[in-house]
Formats: structure tokens, C-alpha cells, sequence
């Protein structure tokens, strides 16, 4: 009883987790039509432009307690008038102590400098604001969606153990219990077609049994 009991859970519980993993994958792939098709415009425009969408992992606690170390991010692009003091953009930074990384900071000022639109960022667990100006140019996306613990997901599916317990065992059980399944109706049908054999020499010998008159 217990034992069946769990299967179920266990089968339930499988299917859910594959069933969102394919979800996951169907959402994925829209995205990358998109960005490809963006980008094919982009060249045929000759306009150099960030990806539609982006998506990081976050490894620093700069933007606690809102956005936690390990959860994933998703950024879209947007243009100069989309973007709004408060907002949470994603950058490459020019900041020589740390040039060329990206960076999601809150966007605390807007400014309208030579190089055009330029935004003050900060850090929301930072003390002090970002150094140095973040120019238009630079900016990879706006932060529209945040998924927590996404990190230590992706950590764990890099190793072997998680591999094989998130993805393959339950994709083995499933197989085994469809393929189980499989077997017990095709004996089942092997039965009923044996029953229906017997009742018919059954028949056939009592048939043979009748005197005729």
C-alpha cells in the first residue's frame, strides 16, 4: 500500500518537474527565434544592438535584499525613454576596477551627457553609488524578471549526481513504468484472446455433440 503510494507520488511528481522542464525549453526556444531574428535585422539595418533578451546568473550581493546571489535574471532590451529613474538595468561596466563586466545595478539619475543618454546607477546593498556613468551604449537590457535560486540549480545539474538524479532517473522511471504498462495490457489482450478461443471450441464441441434428427 505504502509502496504504491509513493510510486504514485514519485510518478506525479516527475511528470510535473519534466512537463515544467519542457515548458522551460519551449519558452527557451521562442526566445532564441527571436533572438535570432532580431539580430538578422539588426545586420540588415547595420545597427549594432545588445540581444532582445539576456539572461545571468547573479554572483554578488550587491543588489540585496531585492535580487539574491544565485538567482537568475532576465533582461530586456529597451530604448533611451523605456528606461526610468528606479529601474534595474543590466550593464558592461567601464569602471576601470572592474572594466568589461556586467553588472545589474538600480538606475538613481538620468542625465544627457555628449555621448548622449547616461544613467548613475547604485547597488540597492551598496553604500555608495557606482563610480562612474553608465552611457546608453553599454546598457545589455532592463531587468524584467527575476527567478530565485536558479544558481544552485544549475550548479547542481553541471555535476553527475545531479544529472542523474533530476534528469535521468526520473525519466528512466517514467520510460520503465510506461513500458510496464505496455507489457500488462499486451498480456491482458493475450488472455481475453485465449478466453475467447476456449469459449469457441467450446462451443464447437457441443455443436458437434448434437444429434441431428
Amino acid at each position: 500500500m505504502h509502496v504504491s503510494l509513493f510510486k504514485k507520488i514519485y510518478h506525479f511528481v516527475a511528470s510535473i518537474f519534466l512537463y515544467s522542464i519542457f515548458f522551460i525549453l519551449v519558452v527557451v526556444g521562442l526566445c532564441v527565434g527571436l533572438y535570432f531574428v532580431d539580430q538578422y535585422q539588426s545586420v540588415k539595418s547595420g545597427v549594432q544592438r545588445p540581444p532582445l533578451f539576456g539572461a545571468f546568473i547573479i554572483i554578488s550581493p550587491s543588489m540585496e535584499p531585492n535580487i539574491h546571489v544565485r538567482d537568475a535574471i532576465v533582461t530586456m532590451r529597451k530604448d533611451e525613454d523605456k528606461i526610468k529613474k528606479g529601474d534595474i538595468i543590466t550593464y558592461i561596466s567601464k569602471d576601470p576596477s572592474h572594466y568589461g563586466i556586467r553588472i545589474t545595478h538600480r538606475v538613481i539619475g538620468i542625465f544627457d551627457n555628449d555621448d548622449g543618454i547616461a544613467y548613475r546607477t547604485k547597488g540597492d546593498n551598496n553604500n555608495v553609488e557606482d563610480s562612474k556613468l553608465v552611457n546608453h551604449g553599454d546598457v545589455l537590457g532592463k531587468v524584467m524578471l527575476r527567478i530565485p535560486y536558479v544558481g544552485y540549480l544549475q550548479e547542481f545539474l553541471t555535476t553527475i549526481y545531479g544529472w542523474i538524479l533530476l534528469i535521468v532517473c526520473p525519466c528512466v522511471y517514467i520510460i520503465g513504468s510506461d513500458i510496464v504498462k505496455l507489457i500488462k495490457k499486451v498480456g491482458n489482450d493475450d488472455n481475453d484472446n485465449d478466453d475467447a478461443g476456449n469459449v469457441n471450441n467450446v462451443n464447437n464441441v457441443e455443436n458437434d455433440n448434437v444429434e441431428i434428427e
